[in-house]
């Protein structure tokens, strides 16, 4: 039986970390609330749901997105780059299973990001922001569609926020360290398995566990 590998984009797929600290930085300068401590006030909107976050902060989800649209037009994404070593993993991987998106960035984004570093071959589906906001919804809907068993289901994420949601979705969290949130930041919150590198994602189990 196949399982369903769903990827996590930003901090899994490609580097783009750089890039969107320093634009949401600026959109919570626009809105009258600049962080305090910088780069870690952003890395700890993704202890949780990202949106569910910034709405913890008092923030006005729809003034944001708004402050968003008006500051994207200058984003340089030639900063964006893929992590190395992803291709042939993700090339073996598709050959036995199935493949998506579940991201907090735009579909549209998502997709031309993929195209541009090849990557668009593997995942024939995205479930954005535009789809759904929260990613636990997101990934009950892939493993409804797809018609797979939750634990033949696994969400490879980069921060704690993505492990909570794989696990409140029922589905095996994988947490990957080459991303935003580091391995013991990670471990804290208990994944059921952690990934040093690409490669490693071809030695998970789905009968088992890694951590």
């Amino acid at each position: 039986m196949k399982s369903l590998f769903l990827f996590d984009f930003d901090g899994v797929l490609v580097d783009s970390l750089d890039l969107y600290a320093d634009v949401v930085t600026r959109c919570f300068e626009r809105i009258g609330m600049p962080f305090a401590n910088g780069r870690e006030d952003y890395l700890a909107l993704f202890d949780g749901n990202y949106y569910e976050s910034m709405a913890a902060r008092g923030v006005d989800l729809a003034v944001f997105a708004q402050t968003v649209k008006e500051i994207f037009p200058s984003l340089d994404y030639d900063a964006m780059k893929p992590f190395s070593g992803l291709a042939p993993v993700l090339d073996a991987l598709q050959k036995d299973h199935l493949l998506a998106v579940v991201s907090s960035n735009g579909s549209p984004t998502i997709r031309k990001m993929l195209v541009r570093f090849g990557f668009d071959p593997y995942f024939p589906e995205i479930f954005g922001s535009d789809f759904l906001l929260s990613k636990k919804e997101k990934i009950d809907h892939a493993v409804e569609k797809y018609g797979i068993l939750r634990e033949m289901a696994f969400y490879i994420g980069d921060t704690c926020g993505d492990i909570l949601e794989a696990r409140a979705a029922g589905v095996k969290s994988v947490a990957v360290t080459w991303g935003w949130h580091d391995r013991k930041r990670l471990l804290a919150v208990g994944p059921d398995f952690l990934i040093d590198t690409p490669e490693g994602l071809l030695t998970i189990d789905p009968v088992g566990r890694g951590v």
